[in-house]
């Protein structure tokens, strides 16, 4: 699943909420997680430490193997916050645009519904 719509602000809010639980994961599995390709996840992850929102700490895997721990900076949590406040924000609004838009359709049909059928329409209702 492909996230072509989600905005710069949702791609990093989505980046810093995972990395916050799962700081030991890599940008593969992250891009994995978000349905992003890892060229656009490495880009924001990248902004992200140019900023001073991540920090990056390495560390030896169990298979003796060099990984990296991406870590919120106290920069980075306040960051999430003001992100998450926005996100928020606009999935409210993108669900109050949705649920107007379902009570119209819905007193439509109500509407529809009780309107006379013509001679037409019940013909072929009828089988005729």
């Amino acid at each position: 699943m492909k996230n072509h719509h989600i905005n710069k602000e949702d791609i990093q809010f989505r980046i810093l909420s995972i990395l916050e639980s799962e700081p030991e994961i890599s940008q593969r599995q992250l891009a994995r997680k978000l349905g992003l390709s890892l060229g656009a996840v490495n880009y924001s992850v990248q902004s992200l430490i140019q900023r001073g929102v991540v920090k990056v700490q390495n560390f030896k895997k169990s298979d003796n193997k060099l990984a990296y721990a991406y870590l919120l900076t106290p920069t980075g949590f306040a960051e999430k916050v003001k992100l998450t406040s926005s996100f928020l924000h606009r999935r409210m609004q993108e669900f109050d645009l949705l649920k107007a838009e379902i009570e119209q359709i819905q007193f439509q049909m109500k509407h529809d519904s009780k309107k006379p059928r013509s001679n037409e329409e019940q013909k072929l209702n009828n089988g005729y």
